[in-house]
């Protein structure tokens, strides 16, 4: 009992301090009453394990059990160690250095966290749902995503997890008080302020050879351990980082499979089934884009780091990777594309290989469905057909052509316009002049 006592106090000990060798190494002595000289190379390993995020208390107990220094230290001194005071203090943020300076907001207990959203605690533990009973319920007015299924090519399945408008509420606020305070990484162009698909495919225009990776079930990938990891980084207590992971990931009903399992088989059914039935960052959420991007700060580094070795840029979209460079990267590109690849796997990410291009200057290169060969363009065969579009809702009227029929086909039509102005302007003001010709129905 009284080494189960002295693990815990230690921990604690471990967690309470600021993460540096030198202040945990105090902390560690007062709990012990002694400043043993194995307590040093103990907290160094501490912080070296640990630095890239703030741990749970669980894993610091499992750390202190496995290290080899500690048991040696508790097996030569057994008669000695003791405790001598175990230092309880309140719950405080623990940021790492350099969230310190993003202003986030102090938010150290449970409590807090429920005044901060205007919420009670019953209310704040029914949204966060970190018993996961949101993935048993069979009534979809208990459950707080509504959710629409889409089939891609090669047979798979994407899984739009839409909140319902009060929890979207209280995932907006986190998003703009807490993930938007937060700076992305210098490549992540995807649902970033300031930064579009243009910004994404500015830096590979005119290249002589362009490499396009794709990512595989990119938002679910993140699971909701590594959501609540990512906001104790940012400084906050276990519970209360719990808590907000909860808020911001999903697990997806059993009913929800129901709808499918008839068009895919059992086969691919089980295998999407168990992927989005665990915690994971839905794919409809406002704070998921940003989520996702945080977590892929380091992916984002490491291929930033490869691409540099090998005179090459890189940027991302969302999934999307792109590569290029001049020349000499020409005659590797394939051996590069494996190097990124294993980098990948590493992370945690899986390459969709059939997406796997290598675009050299004889043909068209293109990445986010925009053309890079000597400038960025529109695809000429989609701008040939909004045209003919455009023309027909001229001819015979919009509603001819909304064959999907979309409640808002006019803002449809407009955004469709609109992305042409940014990327080309010349075509895009052609595009425009036929939409202003169009005679809208009074409803729309």
């Amino acid at each position: 009992m009284q080494d189960s006592s002295l693990l815990v106090a230690l921990a604690d000990s471990l967690l309470a301090g600021e993460p540096t060798a030198e202040l945990l190494f105090y902390r560690c002595s007062r709990t012990l009453g002694k400043r043993w000289r194995w307590l040093g190379p103990l907290t160094e390993r501490y912080v070296k394990r640990f630095r890239r995020t703030r741990p749970r208390r669980r894993d610091v107990i499992r750390f202190l059990r496995d290290d080899a220094g500690f048991e040696r230290a508790q097996s030569k001194y057994s008669n000695e160690l003791s405790l001598k005071e175990w230092l309880t203090v309140p719950q405080q943020m623990l940021p790492t250095p350099a969230a310190e300076q993003w202003e986030l907001p102090a938010i150290e207990t449970p409590g807090d966290l429920a005044k901060w959203l205007g919420l009670d605690p019953g209310e704040l533990r029914w949204f966060a749902d970190l018993k996961g009973l949101g993935y048993k319920r069979n009534e979809s007015r208990l459950q707080h995503y509504h959710y629409r299924i889409l089939t891609k090519r090669f047979g798979s399945i994407r899984v739009i997890e839409a909140p319902k408008p009060r929890l979207k509420d209280l995932q907006r606020q986190i998003l703009m008080w807490i993930l938007e305070k937060v700076p992305p990484h210098a490549a992540a162009h995807g649902f970033v302020k300031g930064r579009s698909i243009r910004s994404f495919v500015a830096p590979h225009v005119g290249r002589r050879v362009v490499l396009r990776m794709d990512l595989r079930d990119f938002f679910p990938t993140f699971g909701g351990v590594r959501i609540q990891s990512l906001f104790r980084t940012l400084g906050y207590p276990e519970p209360v980082a719990d808590l907000l992971g909860g808020i911001c990931t999903n697990a997806t009903p059993q009913q929800v499979w129901a709808e499918i399992a008839a068009d895919l088989g059992p086969v691919c059914t089980g295998e999407v089934r168990r992927l989005y039935s665990r915690p994971h960052l839905p794919q409809g959420a406002p704070p998921s884009p940003a989520l996702a991007n945080m977590c892929c700060y380091r992916l984002d580094c490491r291929l930033s780091s490869l691409a540099k070795s090998s005179g090459a840029s890189y940027t991302r979209y969302a999934d999307d990777l792109a590569f290029s460079a001049d020349q000499e990267f020409e005659k590797g590109a394939e051996r590069f594309g494996l190097q990124v690849a294993a980098i990948l796997l590493e992370e945690g990410f899986k390459v969709h290989h059939r997406k796997t291009r290598v675009m050299r200057q004889g043909v068209r290169q293109h990445l986010g469905g925009l053309v890079t060969n000597q400038r960025v363009n529109v695809v000429r065969s989609d701008f040939d057909r909004l045209k003919a579009m455009l023309t027909n809702c001229v001819r015979f009227g919009p509603d001819s052509q909304n064959r999907e029929a979309r409640p808002c086909f006019r803002s449809h039509l407009a955004g469709r316009v609109a992305f042409v102005e940014m990327i080309n302007p010349s075509r895009g003001s052609r595009l425009r002049a036929i939409f202003e010709k169009i005679r809208w129905p009074a409803s729309a």
